[in-house]
């Protein structure tokens, strides 16, 4: 009897350490009791500087944010964002970012996920249709603007500009590309824009930037969409040899989008004149901001932010956080009425890569 008692005793005390030990050994990270919550971050593509700045930020923010992370890459391809989505969904993620470029096509996806109350972030592009929690962006509108207001000016109102758009099926190429042409028509209206869609291809950017030099000798300005036209610009330019000091009667003028350390490098040397710089740091930071606070339950509404920027309304329940983008130039000096900043200013998220 007192052995039985014994062994009793002996099988219950195994029995509760192992009941701790299980209890105990249970993963802290997503989607566990009391553990970090998980979230998605699908990156769009990897074949960019800028983007390739983004991947890099957002393990950064999302330590920060207390957040648990799963990463997919859809390299430009709706059909693979959509794959990913369905991988995050069966992962249990809690929410998702996303930067669609095909903003269009992205509409399903977005049902599903808001059929299953998993809240979206959408980095850098706005979908078509459809329901996010917020968009993080720079008002792109404005990137056009800016690129017009230094060309116009540069070019004293008169001449030719060759347009190098990303894609039009991206609701960036064509905020961009309205409003270049847009405040070209408005303010200069002497300036001819060749526009060229490139479906954001460095490749294709110097095949039609280097036939269109070939049409027009003449051409004094270029627009490149993003920096992904940065390197087949310039070799294109020096064939042509037009990459020339900005004091150079044959200076061709370029302002790009960005803000990537190559860009601001190239201004400093003269090669290119001027940049918008898009915020890779402040996108991953607010990405896993609002993907916090939609986790937490909280809400936002139009007007200004304490990190310098402002939330618009552009449709029935959908907002937008417009961040900071400012024109980066080699003296800081202000075009059209538009202020810029030195390339060389340590504010700049491209001047601060390790």
């Amino acid at each position: 009897m007192r052995l039985r008692t014994a062994l009793c005793s002996v099988v219950s005390t195994l029995s509760a350490l192992a009941l701790v030990s299980a209890c105990g050994s249970g993963s802290t990270g997503a989607g566990s009791s009391g553990g970090a919550p998980l979230v998605g971050v699908d990156y769009p593509r990897s074949d960019t500087d800028f983007w390739n700045s983004y991947i890099k930020y957002t393990p950064q923010y999302a330590e920060e944010q207390g957040l648990d992370l799963k990463t997919t890459n859809s390299q430009n391809d709706v059909a693979k964002l959509t794959a990913n989505a369905q991988t995050f969904i069966s992962q249990g993620v809690k929410g998702l970012a996303m930067a669609p470029q095909d903003t269009a096509a992205i509409a399903p996806t977005l049902a599903q996920m808001e059929a299953k109350k998993i809240p979206v972030v959408t980095v850098d592009t706005r979908p078509d249709t459809g329901k996010v929690f917020m968009v993080v962006r720079a008002d792109n509108r404005a990137y056009g603007e800016k690129a017009c207001q230094y060309l116009g000016t540069k070019l004293g109102g008169k001449g030719k500009v060759v347009m190098l758009q990303g894609g039009l099926d991206s609701i960036n190429g064509r905020d961009r590309t309205e409003a270049f042409n847009d405040c070209m028509k408005k303010n200069f209206p002497g300036v001819k824009v060749f526009g060229e869609a490139t479906n954001w291809d460095g490749a294709v950017a110097a095949q039609k930037l280097q036939t269109r030099l070939t049409q027009h000798p003449d051409i004094k300005g270029v627009y490149m969409q993003s920096s992904f036209a940065l390197s087949g610009t310039l070799q294109v330019l020096q064939r042509k040899r037009l990459l020339v000091d900005p004091e150079d009667k044959k200076h061709v003028f370029v302002v790009s989008n960005d803000g990537i350390p190559e860009e601001l490098k190239s201004i400093a040397e003269g090669k290119i004149d001027a940049t918008v710089s898009q915020p890779a740091d402040l996108y991953a930071k607010y990405a896993l901001y609002y993907l916090k606070a939609a986790i937490d339950g909280k809400t936002f509404k139009p007007g200004k932010t304490d990190h310098d920027s402002t939330i618009v309304q552009v449709r029935d329940g959908l907002l937008e956080d417009q961040l900071a983008a400012p024109l980066v130039t080699a003296d800081g000096g202000t075009y059209g009425g538009v202020p810029s900043v030195k390339s060389d200013d340590k504010s700049l998220w491209g001047n601060n890569l390790g």
